[in-house]
Order: structure tokens, then C-alpha cells, then sequence
């Protein structure tokens, strides 16, 4: 088998958003798998849309979740002599011939097709334009477009998607396309070919939007005497509407960098969008890169189409629960020594970092990120729930306030009163002072609960987390007095 090569080649219109990311997820796994290599490229050619930003935009994406490419980042717009030259290549060889019919007359055939209930195609006209014909024309200045000869006869387009199997496409349901605009440019079927010959691709992963194209593109390839690659369309992935998911009509929440600003890890996105649209053999849904790679194949790539459920409702679900959930797992299993770096940046860009983390307290930093993950889904918890434990100024939910705090008439004494206990400990330890709450709570004649969960809401303005006993040494007790006296004292 030759060397197994596989093109991503996005266009820099945008931000990558998750379904490019997804394309390029599975072609990376793809090439991994075989010891291919995969090649970048940037379709630039739509010059009003693209822009350097969104090819930097592209580019930081692809390396923030960690899928490399072997060769590029090649520019469609370098090359497009080579796809005008190959227009006239076909034309030279019978595939293809200059069309001068304008736009009104192409109108009035098709207004035409449409009142006749008859699907409208190309009629040909200028396919038989003698030499002297053409030369006249183009004296005159009309302007052409270049359109490729389909075949004649009954014969088909005939391939087998890897993803749905066998299609045949009829040559009489393929018109004579455009492959040249009439302002000279090439249109993205021949340049999308003559790219893929260049860089000798031999196989196309690319999302099912594109199954339309992929008749004429052969035809292209074949009429160019180059190697049809082997094909497989991705199904596509759709909002919890139905609709294909786009930056355009969806914003920031379906881009990579919106994931990345949000505090999402790398590989939990990566390990996420794979399975929107692909299954393995078992139930598993974890994977490290080198498990993923193992089992990857075209075989496991699903029909139907995959629904991303996400929700502008809530800001802390705004992206699809399960992509939350996968992330929750890498975040609360980590090696904490790779956590560490990740949370410091976070608390940086929040203004939050204290030198005294990377020193005399960098043991307590550790026990801390380490302690508070088991309940948190991405590094912006750090930040936000997590907030009390790396500053004295916090928000506090206002569910658990209502629940542990307003409900109780007398709550702002009781508490008072256990922040007394608490300063006068000589052993400030988990176990001393869960005494202490447990005591007060029985000397008042109050559940225990009412104490421990009204001080979690006023110490970390939370109402879940980590044990309240091992949370109360982490926030330390000269901060634990202060804040329970500070509320105790509060009208």
C-alpha cells in the first residue's frame, strides 16, 4: 500500500469551530493509525471572507488540542495558475469548453424548466462552438465561463463511500458544470482536485455535506488521468433543532476557542467530538491518545447524524452536558502535577495568583486544587466556585443562601457562636473542629446539618464540595473566624 495521505483544509472565514475541529480529529487519527501524514491546507481563495485572523485562529485551534500535521500550512491561493492551467488542460483533451451564455439567457431556460415542471439543466448551446466561433466571441469581449463535459451515454459515476457504502450517480443527472467563473477564478471543485493531486492524497474524510460533490470531483480526477482517492463522508452535526451547526448562525459557543477560554482541557474536546459521529466496538467513551488511535477506523463512523446539546440558559451548561461531563473526569483524575499549571493560569487571568502559591504555600495550593476538582467540570471553576479559596472577596449562591442561611431566623447567632468555638481551639484539625460544630449543634438543639451546611454557603458561597471539615483546613483559620463573624455580624 502506498503512503497513506490525508488533507484538513479549512477555510479561513472564522474561528474553527467544532465541526472542522472534528474533520480534523478524525483525519489526524487516521494518519496516525496508518503512519500517514497529513497535510494543511487553507482554502484562502474566498478573499472577501478570509482573513489572516482567522487563519491564526485556525492554526492556535489546531495546536491547542493537540492535532499536528506533517506538512503546510500550504494557501490555495498560491495556487491557483495551476488550477486555471488545468481548465484549459481539460478543455484541450475534450473535457471541458468555454460557455458564453450570460446569466439572463441561463435565467430564462430555467424560469422556463420551472414552469414546464421540468428539472432544469445545461442545454449544451455553446458545446459545439466551432473554433472560428469562439475566437469571434471572444474578440468581441463576451464573457465565459469554462464548463467541464460531462459524458454522454448511460453510464454513472460509480464509488463506494466508506461511511455509506456503494453510490452511483447517473451522468445524465450531472449538468455541465462550472469550473471556471466568468471573472477568471476557479471554482472550488477543480481547485479543491487539482489540489488533492498536487499533494497526492489518497484519501478524502470530510463531512457528508460535501457526498453532492463527489461525483463531479471524479470525474474531474479521472478526465485529469490522476488516482480517484478513497472516500469517506462524516455524518454532520446537527443543533438540538436540527439544524447544521455553523459559526455563522450559532456564535462562539460551536468555536474551539470558546471551549479554550472556557476552561476546557485539550484532549477532553478531542476525546468529546470524536464520539459525535463515531462508536467504537465496546461501550467505553475514555480515551488516552494512544487507546484512540489503536481502535480508530472508517468502520465505526456513524450514518445518522450527531446533536450537539447545547444551551444558552445556563451559563455553566452553555456547551453540551456530556462534553462537560468528559471534561469533569480528565479534570478530577489528572496527575496533579499537570493541574497545577492549568489552574495557575486560570487564577492569572482572573486576577487571582498569588507568588505565594509557587512558595511557602505551594504545599497548601496543591492540597487545595487537589481537594475542590472532585466537584468541578472545567478550569473556570477554579475562578468562580472555587473563588473563596484564593480570595476574601466571592459571591455566594443564591439557592444555598436561601436554603442554609434565610431560612434559619436565628443563623447569623448560631454561627456567631461556632466561630467563637472555632477561634479558641487550641487544635485547629479536621476532627477538633467537626467536635466543636457537632457540640454547639447539640447544646442549641439543632441538627448538625444546620451549622455545617450554613457554614460551607458563608465560607465558600457554595452548597456542594468537598467534605466541610477538610474544606474548613484548606481555608485556613484565621479566614474561617473572619468570615463567620463577619456574617454573624451583619443586619
Amino acid at each position: 500500500m502506498s503512503e497513506v495521505r490525508l488533507r484538513f483544509p479549512p477555510s479561513p472565514t472564522g474561528y474553527l469551530h467544532i465541526g472542522g475541529a472534528r474533520t480534523a480529529i478524525y483525519n489526524w487519527l487516521y494518519v496516525k493509525k496508518h503512519n500517514g501524514r497529513l497535510i494543511l491546507r487553507i482554502e484562502d481563495t474566498d478573499v472577501e471572507r478570509s482573513t489572516k485572523e482567522s487563519i491564526d485562529g485556525i492554526i492556535d485551534g489546531l495546536n491547542w488540542l493537540g492535532i499536528t500535521w506533517d506538512e503546510g500550512p500550504y494557501f490555495q491561493s498560491d495556487y491557483i495558475q495551476e488550477h486555471i492551467a488545468a481548465a484549459h488542460t481539460l478543455i484541450s483533451t475534450g473535457h471541458a469548453y468555454k460557455c458564453f451564455c450570460t446569466k439572463e439567457v441561463l435565467d430564462v431556460k430555467r424560469e422556463a424548466a420551472v414552469a414546464a415542471k421540468a428539472t432544469y439543466q445545461y442545454d449544451r448551446s455553446c458545446l459545439h462552438l466551432t473554433p472560428e466561433e469562439i475566437t469571434l466571441k471572444e474578440a468581441q469581449n463576451i464573457p465565459h465561463v469554462i464548463r467541464f463535459k460531462v459524458p454522454e451515454g448511460d453510464g454513472s459515476v460509480v464509488f463506494e463511500d466508506k461511511v455509506y457504502g456503494h453510490i452511483e450517480k447517473s451522468y445524465k443527472d450531472i449538468e455541465d458544470f462550472v469550473i471556471i467563473r466568468s471573472n477568471g477564478t476557479p471554482l472550488y471543485l477543480l481547485s479543491n482536485v487539482v489540489d488533492d493531486i498536487r499533494d497526492r492524497i489518497t484519501h478524502v474524510i470530510r463531512g457528508q455535506d460535501g457526498l453532492g460533490n463527489t461525483p463531479r470531483q471524479i470525474l474531474i480526477y479521472e478526465a485529469l488521468g490522476a488516482p480517484v482517492p478513497v472516500f469517506a463522508h462524516m455524518s454532520l452535526t446537527l443543533d438540538p433543532q436540527k439544524r447544521k451547526i455553523s459559526k455563522r448562525s450559532h456564535g462562539e459557543v460551536v468555536t474551539v476557542q470558546f471551549y479554550k477560554e472556557n476552561g476546557f482541557l485539550p484532549w477532553a474536546l478531542v476525546n468529546f467530538l470524536v464520539l459525535l459521529g463515531w462508536s467504537p466496538a465496546s461501550d467505553q467513551e475514555i480515551f488516552t491518545p494512544e487507546e484512540l488511535i489503536d481502535i480508530y477506523s472508517l468502520e465505526g463512523m456513524n450514518k445518522a447524524n450527531s446533536i450537539f446539546n447545547y444551551t444558552k440558559d445556563d451559563p455553566k451548561f452553555i456547551t453540551d452536558p456530556k462534553a462537560l461531563s468528559i471534561n469533569a473526569h480528565y479534570l478530577r483524575t489528572m496527575p496533579i502535577a499537570d493541574l497545577i499549571p492549568l489552574v495557575k493560569e486560570e487564577l492569572i487571568a482572573a486576577d487571582l495568583w498569588d507568588t505565594a502559591y509557587a512558595g511557602e504555600k505551594k504545599e497548601w495550593f496543591g492540597n487545595t486544587v487537589d481537594l475542590i476538582r472532585s466537584r468541578f467540570h472545567i478550569l473556570k471553576d477554579f475562578s468562580g466556585p472555587g473563588r473563596a479559596y484564593f480570595s476574601d472577596t466571592y459571591e455566594m449562591d443564591p439557592k444555598p443562601v436561601k436554603k442554609n442561611l434565610e431560612k434559619f431566623e436565628h443563623i447569623r447567632e448560631w454561627l456567631g457562636l461556632l466561630a467563637e468555638r472555632f477561634e479558641h481551639l487550641a487544635d485547629f484539625s479536621r476532627e477538633e473542629t467537626e467536635r466543636a460544630t457537632r457540640e454547639l449543634a447539640d447544646e442549641l438543639d439543632i441538627k448538625a446539618g444546620i451549622l455545617i451546611n450554613g457554614t460551607r454557603t458563608v465560607v465558600t458561597g457554595q452548597a456542594a464540595g468537598a467534605g466541610l471539615f477538610d474544606v474548613l483546613m484548606a481555608i485556613g483559620k484565621d479566614r474561617l473566624v473572619a468570615r463567620l463573624k463577619k456574617f454573624s455580624a451583619e443586619s
